[in-house]
């Protein structure tokens, strides 16, 4: 039995612990789609810059506008515990955009591929159903979504930085919080049970959405082999 299905069985388990492990079960690092664009570094094919700068396109579309997901949860959340975490992760995730747009445009236009308005149309309601979860009034939900998309955006940096290195940008220096800090966070703030569960249902929903717009990548650099 994995880790996430022994919490899942427990139902008391320690929170932090839960989001780690679904986090390493479900989490962007473990999708096979992002494993095969780190596998791309080394592959000068124009398929495999088009399947980076479609990754680039639909991240800018999921994550690129402000307020996101962590500015909707800084004005939902009430509790100490969190307020610093907050006020690093919003500056921090600014970076980020910025980071996300300069790489879009080093990339080029999206790559021509069937369904590319319907697959528009898909992550533009991804990004209202993460906007709703950041903004949910159940204490606990919008801090799940936002520690799970700062640990889980880890992985992701991970591949946005050999994209950069692949068409010659360096990187910005990384300031979102380290995993073992949000972790510490979700410990402080899971102070009862509705808390609790509250906050693993955030972070299973943002989850759910990154894998939801892997998939669709994934789909979408099949499609384009078939060209």
């Amino acid at each position: 039995m994995n880790a996430v299905h022994q919490h899942k069985r427990d139902g008391d388990g320690d929170t932090s612990h839960v989001i780690d492990a679904l986090v390493a079960v479900d989490g962007s690092g473990a999708h096979s789609h992002v494993l095969a664009l780190l596998g791309v570094g080394n592959d000068h094919a124009a398929r495999s810059l088009h399947s980076l700068a479609d990754m680039v396109h639909y991240l800018c579309l999921l994550h690129g506008r402000h307020p996101g997901v962590i500015d909707h949860a800084a004005t939902r959340t009430t509790e100490n515990a969190a307020r610093q975490w907050l006020l690093q992760t919003a500056d921090a995730f600014a970076t980020e955009r910025s980071f996300l747009a300069h790489l879009s445009v080093a990339l080029g236009p999206v790559p021509s591929t069937i369904g590319h308005n319907d697959n528009d149309a898909a992550v533009l309601q991804q990004r209202h159903a993460l906007d709703m979860l950041a903004q949910s009034d159940r204490r606990g939900c919008a801090m799940g979504a936002a520690l799970t998309l700062a640990i889980d955006w880890l992985a992701i940096r991970h591949l946005l930085d050999a994209t950069a290195i692949r068409v010659g940008i360096e990187p910005p220096a990384c300031r979102l919080p380290t995993r073992s800090d949000s972790l510490a966070v979700a410990r402080e703030i899971a102070t009862d049970e509705a808390a609790a569960r509250a906050i693993q249902f955030g972070a299973r929903q943002l989850l759910s959405q990154h894998r939801g717009l892997f998939d669709l990548l994934k789909a979408r650099a099949e499609i384009r082999t078939l060209d």
